[in-house]
């Protein structure tokens, strides 16, 4: 399950790093909200596999958070609270949420409550099919693309390589690798083909083609 992208909101800061230092060494991608408000405008800007979130927060709590988020995604979510009782639990279940775990709690339990929910959300050769990077939305099944809520036309080569950049976040992929990944290993063009296209797709992505980086001799990173 490592590759995952977790979100981890919680208004204790030492609690946000303790969860993301061992989560980051498990190989996941973690990113941070203090409170509910924060974390929606996350949710809305990027694509998440999971969401560990706290009950009691300033500005909005976990509950309020949930009932917000569910009416719009589905994003898995497991409650960390200090709040034990067990009619705390039933409601935090009944909202949506996946699991419910009571602080304190061991990392070991914590992770391994993780890996169950993504097994149930991700089963082996499950693709998700919607993804989400700051203005984009991708909609791989449909093979749809729409900036800034409005749809546009992407070729199926453009629509893959996009695709790519943005799972692979703020990493650096050669001409080579997005050759290969895109048009096949036995594919005989040359890495130009790949710029010819990088430069069609900033165009199509108009202002928020700048953020599609060239990495100069390297190839391309997608950074919001």
């Amino acid at each position: 399950m490592t590759g995952r992208s977790i979100l981890v909101v919680d208004d204790e800061a030492p609690m946000r790093m303790l969860i993301r230092s061992f989560l980051e060494k498990e190989g996941y991608r973690v990113s941070e909200a203090p409170n509910g408000i924060d974390a929606l405008n996350l949710v809305s800007a990027k694509s998440f596999d999971l969401i560990l979130l706290d009950v009691m927060m300033p500005f909005m709590d976990g509950y309020a958070f949930t009932k917000e988020l569910k009416q719009k995604d589905d994003i898995p979510i497991i409650f960390l609270s200090a709040k034990g009782e067990e009619w705390d639990k039933i409601k935090g279940l009944k909202m949506g949420a996946d699991d419910y775990i009571v602080k304190p709690f061991h990392s070991g339990e914590l992770l391994a409550r993780i890996e169950t929910v993504l097994r149930r959300a991700f089963p082996l050769n499950h693709k998700k099919n919607i993804i989400k990077a700051g203005p984009i939305r991708l909609d791989l099944n449909a093979h749809r693309t729409f900036l800034d809520q409005e749809e546009i036309s992407l070729t199926l080569k453009e629509l893959n390589i996009l695709s790519l950049l943005i799972q692979c976040e703020n990493t650096v992929l050669s001409r080579n690798r997005l050759m290969e990944s895109v048009w096949g290993a036995e594919y005989s063009g040359t890495e130009r083909t790949v710029d010819t296209h990088i430069k069609t797709l900033r165009i199509k992505l108009k202002k928020h083609g700048e953020l599609i980086k060239t990495v100069w001799g390297i190839g391309y990173k997608f950074e919001v």
